[in-house]
């Protein structure tokens, strides 16, 4: 594994703000595809209030009513008393006495292009790849995977429409990154990390995707079908977190899945319980999709250099999106929820790390 010399090669200083009012606290956890001989990444970018009143807290949320960007005030005098706000990422509110912990996220989200010739460098467009759609995201669009169906001639993006109401995975099909589809919300909330197969099997469309129960269960990878990319069935458990060790927290789908003779590679992450994230590998059989037949023990990338450790969020590499090309896996990563970095892997290496 080779870290881009170059890393970070997105930073917020490359990204100008998408509103006046807001500053940019985060570019990373970005999709990737080649498309012709031209690298696009398709990132995440988390604004908040550029200058904060000394009575209150701003958060910007999307108003369908105004169609538009709005700032919620919080008073500070309240903060001590009825927030936490001890998460760099989220504020709760103190003893509701409810599963509902959750008042506002410190940031909004949403989707930004950027481009490049070499893969390494990019230029950010300067505003969002399309506006938020009601009620759904008013809290942002994040995470953002791309798939392509090389049959069909079109790009699938999934990625996570975030309001008061949950998180839950979104549909977006282009055919050139210039015009969209929006399918909407195609799984219902708590839910995250849908990665669909670039292949159909059987004459259906697969994904694995990471249901969030808050009381049976744990945050796992899960696989079903869809005979229209709309109505997603047959859901089958296909692994979940280790009783110990790097990821016993939580897992989820990070890159969408490579076809390979030997079966479907998938690039993951995982988290323990201190919210250190690491990436890992597996692969799972051509047909039976939920059978693992080769999973690495140890993560094939984890939160080292300082960038990683260091930022919105330290302690995180996490992937959306990868290109393979000629036997090498670029992974482009988002780091301490703030910047994107790129590791180069050879594929020989990924197979030797399964076999451990």
């Amino acid at each position: 594994m080779i870290r881009e010399p170059k890393n970070p090669i997105i930073t917020t200083a490359n990204v100008k703000p998408s509103h006046d009012f807001l500053k940019v606290d985060g570019v990373f956890n970005c999709g990737a595809v080649k498309m012709g001989d031209e690298y696009l990444l398709l990132c995440r970018v988390a604004e908040s209030c550029a200058e904060q009143p000394e009575d209150a807290v701003c958060i910007p949320i999307y108003d369908e009513v105004l169609d538009g960007l709005k700032l919620e005030r919080l008073a500070r005098k309240e903060i001590d008393c009825l927030y936490d706000m001890s998460d760099s990422r989220m504020i709760y509110k103190k003893n509701t006495g409810s599963i509902r912990k959750i008042k506002y996220l410190t940031s909004i989200s949403h989707l930004r292009l950027a481009r490049s010739r070499d893969g390494v460098n990019f230029t950010v467009e300067e505003k969002p790849l399309l506006p938020f759609s009601g009620r759904y995201e008013r809290w942002g669009m994040e995470d953002p995977r791309i798939t392509y169906l090389e049959e069909e001639g079109r790009y699938c993006i999934t990625y996570t429409a975030v309001s008061e109401v949950g998180a839950m995975p979104a549909l977006l099909i282009t055919e050139d990154f210039q015009n969209f589809q929006r399918i909407g919300c195609i799984f219902p909330p708590e839910n995250k990390d849908v990665v669909i197969f670039p292949r159909k099997i059987r004459g259906l469309y697969y994904a694995f995707h990471r249901p969030v129960p808050s009381e049976i269960g744990m945050p796992d990878i899960w696989v079903s079908t869809s005979p229209d990319l709309i109505h997603w069935g047959n859901h089958r458990h296909v692994c979940g977190v280790s009783e110990e060790g790097w990821e016993n927290g939580r897992i989820g789908s990070g890159i969408p899945p490579f076809w390979t003779k030997e079966g479907w590679l998938h690039i993951y992450h995982g988290a323990d319980t201190r919210n250190r994230y690491c990436l890992g590998a597996m692969l799972t059989d051509l047909e039976n999709t939920d059978k693992i037949l080769k999973k690495a023990s140890k993560p094939i990338l984890e939160p080292e250099a300082s960038y990683e450790t260091e930022g919105f969020f330290g302690g995180v590499v996490f992937t959306c999106g990868g290109v393979l090309e000629n036997s090498r896996l670029s992974v482009y990563y988002g780091a301490a929820d703030d910047k994107i970095a790129k590791a180069e892997f050879s594929m020989e290496e990924i197979q030797q790390a399964l076999e451990q």
